[in-house]
């Protein structure tokens, strides 16, 4: 047998897996969202564009006009929002940590890098109801507040997109840290002193030096941080109350009670271009990275 032949012998096994583990879901997924919904649940095997209608359009039961879908343009932009929000605020948090880690002496950079992975062996619902209740009217935030004196009255912020902003940047706050720090151990803080030593401020060293060499590591955890936001399911439905949907949200809701499957799998396959457009933009932004370094 030639060693091309063994070579596909070889991948084939695994190739099978992934096609019906993977790629089979998908195909149909992208079947049933050209179909018409069952009475009660499952779809008639009719074909219909009216799934894809239905993402961002409705008909008017009594006088079959069509207009825009405003509540469901509503979720898409209540999501795209949020992730993109999530990312900034993981940003903003998540680089001066991965900075601060990064700084220390190697034998303690384990230690710290140790406290940021300890949430991740905990389940995403228990994080999830802790963030509950921080923040609800009779926890711990209010309760320090109204001992404080600060305030007379709770604060209202659970059930809110603030606390599907909070929730969701504490449980994706790591995905961000990990590639920047990645990035910044293979840094030459040499730069950074030469930066220095050629009278740079400190924004200007930060912004000329070691954001440059560091980007890939942003970009990467933004992507990391922003991809799952947009699919998010168990803290948009635990700490919006179901009053804030967000995509995943949306599908689950077609799927189980609304029994809209194939509008339920066209919102499926929105969102998986959404986050194909994403992944492309990582791509590039990486590609124009490692040319500039090239």
């Amino acid at each position: 047998m030639s060693p091309s032949r063994t070579r596909f012998a070889l991948l084939a096994p695994a190739m099978v897996i992934l096609f019906f583990a993977a790629a089979g879901p998908l195909v149909i997924v992208l079947v049933y969202s050209f179909l018409i919904p069952g009475d009660y649940g499952g779809v008639v095997w009719d074909f219909s564009t009216d799934a894809w209608f239905g993402v961002v359009a409705e008909r008017d039961f009594f006088t079959d006009q069509l207009s825009w879908a405003d509540a469901h343009l509503s979720v898409f932009w209540r999501s795209i929002k949020l992730s993109l929000m999530t990312s900034v605020l993981s940003l903003v948090i998540g680089f001066p940590t991965a900075y601060f880690i990064a700084t220390r002496p190697k034998g303690s950079r384990d230690v710290w890098m140790l406290l940021i992975m300890i949430p991740f062996w905990t389940n995403l619902l228990i994080r999830t109801f802790a963030i509950m209740e921080l923040i609800r009217n009779e926890g711990t935030i209010n309760t320090v507040l109204i001992a404080m004196g600060l305030v007379t009255q709770p604060i209202q912020m659970l059930y809110t997109e603030f606390s599907m902003l909070v929730g969701m940047t504490y449980v994706y706050l790591p995905l961000m840290i990990l590639p920047i720090y990645a990035s910044m151990e293979r840094l030459d803080f040499s730069l950074v002193e030469a930066g220095y030593d050629l009278y740079a401020t400190r924004w200007q060293v930060l912004r000329r030096v070691i954001f440059p060499l560091v980007k890939p590591g942003v970009v990467a955890g933004s992507i990391l941080v922003f991809v799952p936001c947009l699919g998010a399911y168990v803290t948009p439905r635990v700490l919006g109350g179901g009053k804030q949907l967000m995509l995943g949200n949306l599908i689950e809701l077609q799927f189980g009670q609304l029994r809209n499957w194939p509008l339920g799998a066209a919102l499926s396959l929105t969102l998986l271009v959404i986050v194909m457009i994403a992944l492309i933009f990582y791509v590039r932004a990486a590609g124009n990275e490692g040319n500039a370094h090239g």
